[in-house]
């Protein structure tokens, strides 16, 4: 949706964050440098080889230096998706081929150097073996940093070092690219593609910035340093716009900062409702870098941490000590709140690694997560290592995604028989009672609930998963954004069923999925009985003032209420207007928190 408001040029997309931003784009464009066929005499060819050389060489001390500074601000497991773009310039085949070129075709440097980078993607790129293909996008990267230093321009990724405040906007985001957006610097995000529950939103909620998302062509739209403003509420982006629309959002973004300074009296009280109801609020986790964030707004517990982040875009596995300590620091530093470590979740939307995988057709229905573990089972294994010995250092938890019924549990749980039966033969420390619990993600989880609480701890809904695998709708596609219903009566049928069986059972159950943080559905979820909330740490205080803003006995006559409903629409207006009409000083008649 385009339309024209006098200078101004108004984007509809996805609101994957809220908040206000206004400020010049970043264009993260990825288009290639025009470089000119430059003929070189003889005795300008030591000159050209040189100014490679040199060229490989700053480029090997920029990414070394990114690698450090990601090392010690966000964490060194983190910094290891650059260890592929170093190997690339060490490359000596490539090395040798570009000067070998340089002498026998008597072209400029960034002439030859464009033409070997080009053969060797081509190549990567024809390869059948899917990972080493994947690897053309490393080469790419490096090649871009390599003649921007042969061709004397600034032009990087290296968001540490930008010098003001600035919108990034992309088609897309890698995981490469977010680990270096831990800073200040950034104001918030436009995209292309993704939807309300992509890795991007994920990084901007715990960022603490607005996103508008699924715009399809801003990229096209868009020029570095055109002044913008993201509505990450309305899922708005104004380009270029008007000094009255400016002054408009200015206005708006102070009305937010006082209305995120009206939840200082609510910091350190218990998320407990009128009649004195207790949930426990809990924050998901990714990178040391949200640790702060964490710490900042009060969570009470990790309730997921999501591991898959060790395994992205590096050539090499985590090592047992590599996530050991990882695990372990996460776990004193939250001491004696609860930490769930999630293992490993690869597949479906994330990225894969080092980790030999066909191309399929559906992966959200193929080898991912506790599938992918069982037939990988010696990283499996790696990992259960690592949680088990870091479960003495603070109250750990360990939750098994993906789970389809008791079969694929009692098969994970026999590798975890075995893997604690070598420690205690090499006599290594570990909690023997450490809970180990299961995420309902999938329909048939959720169907067979009554028989997996009795072979587990606890339960976690992954509501993201769960919606989408019970609506047939794919998360991540801004396409399907119409059809993804996290209110539709068969997901609250299925959360229903869920939380039912764990107390049955006499176990807790909580949902670390995005329904979690929506003021809204997180009181159908509340009046449901779910024991725990886990989401983006900056969405705490909202939470925790909605369910103190009513009792839970009405979030229980709503909830009963709301499963009646034959629409997701249905449920969210209903709610909205009770809730309106209960917590008239709490909601407005949009559902949020006044």
């Amino acid at each position: 949706m385009l339309k024209k408001i006098r200078s101004e040029t108004v984007l509809k997309g996805i609101p994957a964050a809220p908040g206000v931003a206004i400020g010049p784009a970043f264009l993260m464009d990825q288009q290639d440098y025009i470089v000119p066929e430059r003929v070189i005499s003889d005795e300008e060819i030591p000159v050209e080889v040189a100014r490679f050389e040199e060229a490989v060489h700053h480029t090997k001390t920029e990414i070394q230096s990114i690698k450090e500074k990601i090392a010690a601000q966000v964490g060194s497991m983190d910094a290891q998706i650059f260890d592929a773009h170093l190997l690339v310039l060490e490359d000596c085949m490539l090395i040798d081929e570009v000067k070998k070129h340089i002498r026998s075709d008597k072209y400029g440097a960034e002439c030859v150097f464009t033409r070997v980078i080009k053969r060797y993607v081509e190549v990567f790129e024809k390869i059948q073996d899917d990972y080493i293909k994947e690897r053309s996008t490393d080469v790419e990267d490096v090649g871009r940093r390599v003649l921007k230093h042969l061709m004397g321009e600034s032009r990087s990724h290296d968001f540490e070092h930008l010098g003001s405040e600035l919108v990034i906007v992309a088609h897309d985001i890698s995981p490469s690219d977010a680990v270096t957006m831990y800073n200040k610097k950034i104001l918030g995000f436009v995209t292309d593609v993704g939807g309300r529950t992509a890795h991007t939103a994920i990084i901007a909620k715990s960022l603490g910035v607005p996103a508008v998302l699924g715009l399809k062509d801003a990229t096209l739209r868009i020029s570095n340093q055109d002044e913008i403003i993201i509505d990450g509420r309305k899922g708005v982006v104004i380009i270029n716009p008007t000094e009255e629309t400016v002054e408009l959002y200015r206005r708006e973004k102070e009305k937010i900062i006082q209305y995120e300074g009206s939840f200082a009296n609510i910091q350190d009280v218990p998320a407990e409702t009128l009649d004195g109801h207790r949930a426990l609020l809990m924050a998901n986790f990714e990178m040391d870098g949200e640790i702060p964030a964490v710490k900042k707004y009060r969570a009470e517990g990790i309730g997921l941490y999501r591991t898959e982040f060790f395994y992205m875009n590096r050539l090499d596995l985590p090592t047992e000590e590599e996530q050991f300590k990882a695990y372990r620091k996460i776990a004193e530093e939250m001491a004696p709140h609860p930490v769930i470590i999630r293992t490993l979740d690869l597949g479906g939307d994330k990225f894969l690694s080092s980790i030999h995988l066909p191309k399929e057709m559906a992966p959200f229905l193929g080898s991912r997560a506790i599938r992918l573990c069982l037939e990988e089972q010696e990283i499996f294994r790696t990992q259960l290592r690592a949680i088990l010995r870091a479960s003495v250092y603070g109250n750990v938890s360990m939750m098994y995604p993906m789970i389809a019924g008791p079969g694929e549990l009692r098969a994970a749980n026999g590798v975890l028989k075995g893997v604690k039966q070598r420690l205690r033969e090499k006599g290594v420390s570990f909690n023997e009672n450490m809970p180990v619990g299961v995420m309902i993600e999938v329909p048939a989880a959720a169907m067979t609930a009554d028989l997996l609480a009795k072979e587990c701890n606890f339960f976690s809904i992954g509501t993201n998963d769960l919606i989408q695998y019970t609506l047939a709708v794919d998360r991540t596609n801004e396409k399907m954004a119409q059809f993804y219903e996290p209110g539709h009566p068969a997901v609250l049928r299925l959360i229903r069923r869920t939380i039912s069986a764990a107390h049955d059972a006499n176990i807790k159950v909580g949902v670390c999925g995005e329904m979690a943080g929506d003021p809204v559905l997180s009181v159908v979820l509340l009046g449901l009985g779910l024991d725990s909330f886990s989401m983006s740490p900056s969405t705490i205080p909202v939470i925790k003032r909605a369910m103190r803003s009513i009792k839970f006995s009405d979030a229980q006559e709503l909830a009963r209420q709301a499963l009646r409903l034959s629409t997701g629409q249905e449920v969210e207006e209903f709610m909205t207007a009770e809730l309106t009409r209960l917590a008239p000083d709490a909601f407005n008649q949009e559902g949020q928190l006044k």
